[in-house]
């Protein structure tokens, strides 16, 4: 049995996979407006690098989970962080569009490693009514990497080393020989010692057969819901939210401020709401809650103005998307029929179908402001998708209430 100090340390060491992910993956927002003048690129074919890393979830997610599930969380995590740190090198040295988009498309099929195989290395290291506090560990530290590249990044390391370019590679480097070293602690540790190596894992009865189980779970099908609109309004509030406070007419810096509320709100989410959930055995409440949380907090956006009211609306809002995040990487495991052999696909299909929400989210805001002139369609549009998830939430929870309520008959 798999101590918990080791189980913890095993997490903990993993989280390096996504804070150095989030590094690479950001590192091309935070420098964009420089590369669009080095390079040359239109303002739509910079769009499109910035889109291009969820959009290769969509087609990969579930298949990526399948090989998770199947190899196991160890080897394919330290595959997947070499995969995104050489791809991150090949950036490095892009001098036109289509060897940027190819390089960033790479960092993708990394990342689907890591967001499939850091949710299965837990499954496998925790029992599923403990996975909130270690999940909540990987998130905070995926945070921090996204933080790090816009706060640290791009001011500090970046002029330091002499530009986008070093930047690119050297992190690009320590990505690498993370990766290597993972790999090392995962053969010595036998993290993938339990996963299944029949030798038909991978035959296309074994492959359709877990794929029924997980698209026709209607659990499942729920928690998909609830990831689809947690991304919408992830991806929709992180990319719209500081230009919406500017057009209301406060400073770039104080709308940068103001959207750092959100992303530091969106931590204190992470690490209390599973807490909590996982001590008073209530996730599906937790779903609701969270839900209800958001809509509350980007009504207030919508009509807080430039008052002190937006300032507490922005940490609401912040808090419930948070709390969600973890949620929906939580609760798979612990489903009847999912449990730890089948969590790389069941997150697998919720990142499928859900980055669909991640990459309409954003694009919508801006089609409505084109179409209106105004972002009051957006702002509803987001406060909607907390109405949506605490619906899903309840119906989850009474599904949940009934078949307890069976098995105590």
């Amino acid at each position: 049995m798999t101590s918990r100090r080791r189980a913890y340390g095993l997490v903990v060491a993993g989280t390096f996979s996504y804070t150095a992910l989030m590094f690479v993956w950001f590192s091309l927002p935070a420098y964009l407006s420089t590369i669009i003048t080095e390079v040359g690129l239109s303002s739509t074919q910079a769009g499109v690098l910035a889109g291009a890393v969820p959009l290769t979830y969509i087609p990969l997610a579930l298949f990526s989970g399948l090989v998770v599930d199947r190899i196991g969380p160890g080897r394919i995590i330290g595959v997947g962080v070499v995969i995104y740190g050489l791809a991150q090198i090949g950036r490095s040295v892009a001098g036109d569009f289509p060897t940027l988009l190819a390089t960033t498309l790479l960092i993708g099929v990394g990342a689907t490693t890591i967001t499939f195989g850091l949710p299965k290395l837990v499954s496998e290291l925790f029992p599923p009514d403990q996975t909130g506090r270690p999940s909540a560990i990987y998130l905070v530290g995926a945070s921090a990497g996204s933080a790090l590249v816009f706060a640290v990044g791009r001011p500090v390391i970046g002029p330091a080393l002499g530009g986008w370019r070093p930047l690119f590679f050297w992190s690009g480097v320590v990505a690498v020989v993370y990766g290597l070293c993972w790999l090392a602690v995962a053969l010595w540790t036998g993290i993938d010692d339990h996963t299944s190596d029949a030798g038909d894992s991978f035959a296309l009865e074994s492959v359709l057969a877990d794929l029924r189980v997980v698209l026709t779970h209607r659990d499942l099908q729920l928690v998909v819901v609830v990831g689809t609109m947690y991304l919408l309004l992830s991806h929709g509030v992180q990319g719209w939210l500081p230009t919406i406070l500017e057009a209301r007419g406060l400073e770039p810096a104080l709308a940068g401020q103001a959207t750092s509320l959100f992303v530091a709100a969106y931590v204190v989410g992470i690490l209390t709401v599973p807490e909590l959930a996982d001590r008073y055995q209530a996730r599906t409440v937790a779903i609701v809650g969270c839900g209800a949380v958001v809509f509350v907090g980007m009504a207030g956006v919508l009509l807080g103005g430039t008052s002190p009211l937006l300032a507490v609306a922005i940490v609401v809002a912040g808090l419930g998307g948070g709390g969600i995040s973890p949620l929906v990487r939580a609760i798979p495991p612990a489903l009847e029929g999912i449990g730890a052999r089948l969590t790389g696909t069941a997150v697998g299909f919720i990142f499928a179908v859900g980055e669909i929400g991640g990459f309409f989210g954003p694009m919508l805001v801006g089609v409505f402001h084109d179409v209106t002139g105004s972002f009051v369609p957006g702002l509803l549009m987001l406060s909607a998708a907390g109405i949506v998830v605490a619906l899903a939430g309840a119906t989850l929870h009474r599904r949940t209430e009934s078949r307890a309520a069976v098995t105590d008959s």
